[in-house]
């Protein structure tokens, strides 16, 4: 167990907008900040201040023509708690998990359109390799893994998004290992200290995926 002076432990939540479409998945970043809270983690929630990729109305899955930011958008996940990305550092943290969401492949990277070949939000890379380096854990839900696997991809982590096999192989094509799994469970590296799980890649419902979130939260507050 890593060594930790600060009870309890306080970790970061990376959001990337609201609505799962465009932005951070609803469900799963509130059933992540329930897990942590449960706990009693102290939590602090984060966002980039850039604007979102795109803009989706959720009613009919269409992009619009309008501009958010996905600072501001997260913000109402957080409750108004929360900080500029750019603040985030390995040293003030215990942890980090990042809820999935597709802007988590769209605004925290462009893995969603760039795959193996895209690149993380300058901030985000710096505080994952960061925390990496100081041994500290990730947990990373649903798409979330992609932007690890950017960022992180030439250390060899072990991920997962479930079962699809396309996106697996853009994964690996990162350097990372991509292993099955299902739902309700997670994987866990343990050298690297991350853990994943699919969450709504696989789904099917809010209670399927809160025993995935569940399970995940749980093995990255182990290696605090």
């Amino acid at each position: 167990m890593s060594a930790r002076t600060r009870t309890p432990a306080r970790v970061g939540v990376v959001l990337s907008g609201c609505g799962f479409k465009d932005g951070a998945e609803i469900h799963e970043s509130v059933l992540a900040l329930l897990a942590l809270d449960r706990a009693g983690c102290e939590i602090l929630c984060f966002a980039p201040d850039v604007d979102q990729a795109t803009v989706v109305d959720h009613r009919t899955g269409e992009p619009v023509s309008e501009t958010r930011n996905v600072l501001a958008e997260a913000a109402r996940i957080a409750r108004g708690e929360i900080r500029d990305l750019r603040e985030a550092q390995a040293e003030d943290l215990d942890a980090v998990v990042l809820p999935g969401g597709f802007g988590a492949a769209l605004n925290l990277c462009d893995f969603a359109t760039q795959g193996a070949g895209g690149t993380v939000n300058e901030d985000l890379a710096g505080l994952l390799r960061a925390m990496h380096d100081a041994q500290k854990p990730i947990g990373a839900i649903c798409i979330a893994p992609g932007a690890v696997a950017l960022a992180l991809g030439d250390r060899k982590p072990t991920l997962t998004i479930g079962n699809d096999e396309g996106t697996a192989k853009a994964i690996e094509s990162c350097g990372a290992v991509h292993r099955d799994c299902p739902v309700d469970d997670c994987v866990v590296d343990p050298v690297h200290r991350i853990v994943t799980t699919p969450a709504y890649m696989l789904g099917p419902s809010i209670r399927h995926v809160a025993a995935g979130i569940d399970r995940c939260v749980a093995e990255v507050l182990k290696m605090v």
